[in-house]
């Protein structure tokens, strides 16, 4: 007979294996690199604090969502003519190096709320 306590340790197990694997693969060191070559920062700002009202803010979103729309831009889930350009050379690797850069960042919005 399974008790309580064996079945609640492998479900923790289960959540930080399945966490852990949600996370992995992000450089932040090449995404800013990447970042630098493809010129997110002529709309988004070097850090990712865009300062142009109809551009968003990058810096400090959680790097699940960047990933997502950085990925549904390129299979044209989101529709927008300039990102689907910046996109299309990218691969699964950069999205999520790039992801995980501008996630790392300190949004400028988070300092206006302190």
């Amino acid at each position: 007979m399974i008790n309580r306590l064996t079945i609640s340790g492998c479900l923790a197990a289960a959540v930080l294996a399945i966490s852990g694997a949600a996370n992995a693969g992000g450089d932040a060191a090449n995404g800013k690199k990447l970042s630098e070559e493809k010129l997110c920062g002529t709309c988004h700002a070097a850090d990712g604090n865009s300062t142009i009202a109809m551009n968003p803010i990058l810096a400090g979103q959680y790097e699940s969502y960047l990933l997502r729309a950085l990925s549904d831009y390129k299979s044209g889930a989101r529709n927008n003519a300039i990102m689907a350009g910046q996109v299309v050379s990218l691969t699964d690797q950069d999205m999520r190096d790039l992801a995980a850069y501008f996630s790392s960042q300190e949004s400028s919005l988070s300092v206006l709320n302190r």
